[in-house]
């Protein structure tokens, strides 16, 4: 039997594939663990979820060291870039949060759409505008 002639996966992407759902799994379930209080598990939970966001660190890293791509170089763009993002996610969540917990609706609704304008931000700030 013969096989099929096609594009193979890289190596380094299966890796990141791997590592990346495994540190993706392990930070939702801290976060579910943490934040709903029906679990009772905050404290295990922000270890989980701490334990994934190092798993998906360690996954770029070694994504990049098979790549053969260079190390990445903190300047205050990355850092403002990171910051952004981080600012946009937790806008976007509190503002979820305030609508479908706390039952407020119009200021978590502005909330919300403030953290998609800023995670919006970042496609001009990473990619450019021509």
């Amino acid at each position: 039997m013969q096989r099929k002639a096609g594009k193979k996966m890289k190596k380094s992407n299966f890796v990141a594939m791997i590592l990346g759902t495994i540190g993706g799994i392990l930070f939702a379930l801290g976060m579910c663990m943490a934040l709903i209080p029906e679990w009772d598990a905050f404290q295990p939970g922000i270890v989980m979820g701490t334990i994934g966001a190092v798993v998906l660190l360690v996954m770029v890293l070694v994504w990049r060291k098979m790549e053969n791509k260079n190390p990445i170089r903190l300047s205050g763009k990355t850092i403002g870039t990171v910051l952004l993002g981080i600012a946009g996610a937790l806008f976007l969540g509190v503002g979820m949060c305030m609508v479908m917990v706390w039952t407020n609706l119009v200021p978590g609704v502005v909330i919300g759409l403030l953290g998609i304008v800023l995670l919006l931000c970042l496609i001009p700030l990473t990619r450019g505008l021509k």
